[in-house]
């Protein structure tokens, strides 16, 4: 299987169309249906099902999609990383998290690192812990951003000196909005939005199980999100009351949301983490050691 008809096959299924993929890829029509009427044979299943104004992947092209576009993904890090041991100090240094406000500690040692070595380019993937850790594993991301509690027996790491506040956003004409802060009784009885993240967490750490105590059973959950910028479009639609982290909504004086921090204060530490015995590219290996420096000096 060579990576050049794997990105024939990824073009093909992201234009939805035969004639529109050879243009891109500037090979003819009859060439590339060979191609990847060939894949087809070499893996013994049918990828494409052909209407008459698009082509659809089948059941078993979906799934050599996602394959597909990890492989192509680490061939070209790969690529990059070779490339990179020519220059002096250069290449790519690709950092995945959550939402939130620490980025900022992060992006302090991001335009550091850029002002002294330009030839440096960095990489941001969003995604909750699962999808973290799962691109860390497989060898997609250099370092990884996680939100505590978080399992880091597979991981070296460091504590990044910062906390994210939890709390609930809200639209500013609701009537907990006249609160200064939240506490689980005030949640009983509101439709609620809470992080898949946070429900995990809920059942293997007990952070949330815990603020809750006995009520969690009794919150009205009625939508979960994956990313907060999500909830707060639901939010602002009237759907209910979101948990989140602190700062990472938009509460402005222009937004229809605020913020209120919960009470009892509820607090998470973050970590950047990497993958043990991980052999780093020139950039990935100064951006650690700077982040090492960087906090070390904070703690």
């Amino acid at each position: 299987m060579e990576i050049r008809v794997l990105r024939y096959f990824l073009t093909v299924a992201r234009e939805g169309s035969m004639t529109a993929a050879s243009a891109i890829l500037h090979v003819t029509q009859p060439t590339l249906s060979k191609q990847l009427k060939e894949l087809e044979l070499e893996l013994g299943k049918k990828l494409f099902t052909r209407s008459s104004h698009r082509i659809i992947l089948t059941a078993e092209g979906i799934i050599l999609r996602k394959r597909a576009e990890e492989i192509v993904e680490m061939v070209d890090k790969l690529e990059a990383e070779f490339s990179s041991m020519e220059e002096t100090i250069g290449g790519d240094v690709y950092i995945g998290g959550g939402e939130t406000d620490a980025i900022r500690q992060i992006s302090g040692v991001v335009k550091d690192l850029q002002l002294h070595y330009p030839n440096i380019r960095f990489h941001l993937y969003s995604g909750n812990e699962d999808d973290v850790t799962e691109r860390l594993d497989k060898g997609l991301l250099d370092f990884g951003i996680l939100i505590q509690p978080a399992d880091l027996s597979k991981y070296n790491y460091i504590d990044i000196p910062v906390k994210d506040v939890w709390g609930v956003v809200m639209r500013k004409d609701s009537p907990l909005a006249s609160k200064d802060t939240i506490q689980a009784v005030d949640l009983l009885h509101v439709p609620v939005i809470c992080s898949r993240q946070v429900m995990k967490q809920t059942f293997s750490k007990n952070d949330f199980a815990d603020w809750f105590g006995e009520d969690y059973e009794k919150l009205n959950i009625v939508t979960t999100y994956n990313l907060a910028y999500n909830a707060a479009i639901m939010v602002d639609e009237g759907i209910g009351y979101a948990i989140v982290l602190d700062k990472i909504v938009n509460t402005s004086s222009d937004s229809n949301l605020c913020f209120r921090p919960l009470e009892p204060r509820l607090e998470s530490g973050l970590n950047i983490v990497w993958k043990r015995h991980q052999v780093f590219s020139a950039a990935a290996d100064l951006f650690l050691k700077e982040i090492q420096a960087k906090f070390s000096n904070v703690l």
